[in-house]
């Protein structure tokens, strides 16, 4: 059955200081409307401009994913992503009244934790994936970034990360989410880290004004005292602190969660930037070494394999023998000449079929639609649509031919190009949610050549309004 999207039951706000730039900002969580994806508004500013979170966006991964688009710019969107992409949340519009998310605690939780705590609503339409069907493989030798995204054969999301910085301290770690449904366990609570001695060179680019170590992992990788330490603080502005580190280790005071959480953090960060292609994905990602602009570039790859696939004609065969053809599907439906608008089914499972029109000159539509440029209607491509769904309906119960189909709503209506005579049209539905009380709704597309030329959305209901005849017991 297909999954349907999924939105915020009601708002939800935070608030907290950016890691960069230390700016305190208000976060808040919004309910948004089908395919809307995930969008941040700058409500701080004139007019109030939305930023897509799209990879085609990103301006920089400097120590964090920062997106752009007119001018307006949000900083470190990756675990606020993470946490609503591992959420499986569709459609949530950001509005910050700042330049940068806040950081929390340097993990996806507290994002998490909000989410959970308002709920979610089931919408109509069905939730975008992409389904990986061929390897696509991402490498940048000077960064010692190489990435590999496989087809899974339960079409599930999988990543699994090995990470190796050439420290002590680190040295090669791994990690894995087997399915998007392990995130919240195993990998929204993993907090972001930073070596120690990085942090006097991020100071001196103006980042970090917002880093503590409530809200970040501190890596010592060399022997260092807490002369040195007091010294480093004092360096980016921070107040001496009593903190004791003995050798090689983490200068929190807290342990950290897991034996590999920065690598597992690593993992959030590839969950979260690759939530900006605008999809869930069906695939097992491998990353070495990742980061945030290994996993941009990887994500941009994944979106313009998704356009390319897009495009592309739809495939359907002709030529093998039909599910049903011209004589069963009369004995199914009521309709006839010249209301008989389908010719065959091709195919049929528990959530879809697809059904053939053969258009000739000979429909008798086109003695007035329209003299010299013949087109089917744009309503009888519909009402052909509806027929292939009625054969759907019809043929989960028994004595068919005793019901008939009527429709309540038709939704969504596109007609993209036109059908003439000589035209095959196939037309593919897929069933939106389980029929219940005779009510049956279905999205529909109509091809020909491969190409889309209408679509819809419909529900109808199942009547039994036949009564069969007693057999003639004298015959």
């Amino acid at each position: 059955m297909s999954v349907k999207q999924r939105t915020l039951s009601q708002p939800v706000h935070l608030m907290g200081v950016g890691l960069h730039t230390g700016a305190v900002v208000n976060l808040h969580l919004c309910p948004a409307p089908e395919n809307h994806g995930y969008q941040f508004q700058r409500i701080d500013l004139e007019g109030q401009p939305v930023i897509p979170a799209d990879c085609q966006l990103v301006t920089t991964t400097q120590r964090g994913t920062t997106l752009e688009l007119n001018g307006a710019k949000v900083h470190t969107t990756e675990h606020v992503l993470a946490a609503l992409y591992g959420s499986e949340v569709d459609n949530v519009l950001i509005q910050i009244d700042g330049p940068e998310m806040p950081i929390m605690d340097g993990s996806a939780y507290p994002f998490l934790q909000a989410i959970e705590s308002v709920g979610f609503t089931e919408q109509n339409a069905e939730r975008q994936y992409f389904e990986l069907k061929r390897n696509i493989t991402f490498e940048d030798k000077e960064r010692g970034i190489e990435m590999l995204a496989v087809p899974t054969k339960g079409g599930e999301f999988r990543v699994t990360v090995m990470v190796d910085y050439n420290s002590p301290i680190l040295g090669t770690q791994h990690a894995h989410m087997y399915q998007l449904e392990d995130f919240k366990a195993e990998i929204s609570r993993c907090r972001t880290f930073v070596f120690m001695r990085e942090l006097e060179k991020l100071a001196e680019h103006g980042l970090i004004k917002g880093g503590s170590l409530d809200n970040a992992i501190v890596m010592v990788d060399k022997e260092c005292t807490t002369e040195d330490i007091a010294a480093l603080l004092k360096k980016i502005g921070r107040e001496p602190m009593d903190i004791k580190v003995e050798g090689i280790g983490v200068l929190n005071t807290v342990k950290l969660q897991y034996e590999n959480e920065p690598a597992r953090h690593k993992l959030l960060d590839i969950v979260a930037d690759l939530a900006l292609t605008g999809s869930f994905i069906k695939g097992h990602i491998l990353a070495a070494r990742p980061g945030h602009f290994g996993n941009v570039e990887f994500a941009k790859m994944i979106k313009e394999l998704m356009k390319a696939e897009k495009s592309e004609p739809a495939h359907f065969d002709l030529s093998k023998p039909p599910l049903f053809d011209i004589n069963q599907i009369s004995a199914m439906l009521p309709h006839r000449y010249p209301f008989l608008l389908v010719d065959k089914i091709l195919e049929m499972d528990n959530e879809s079929i697809v059904g053939v029109k053969n258009v000739t000159m000979n429909e008798p539509f086109f003695q007035g639609h329209f003299p010299n440029n013949p087109v089917m209607p744009g309503v009888l491509q519909i009402e052909a649509m509806a027929q292939v769904g009625g054969i759907f309906a019809l043929s989960q119960v028994e004595d068919p031919e005793l019901y008939s189909t009527y429709f309540m709503k038709i939704d969504a209506v596109k007609f993209k190009q036109k059908v003439i005579p000589g035209d095959t049209v196939v037309f593919k539905l897929k069933l939106i949610s389980p029929i219940r009380r005779g009510l049956v709704n279905m999205s529909g597309v109509a091809y020909v050549n491969g190409k889309e030329v209408s679509e819809a959305t419909m529900l109808a209901q199942v009547i039994k309004d036949k009564v069969a005849q007693p057999q003639n017991v004298n015959a």
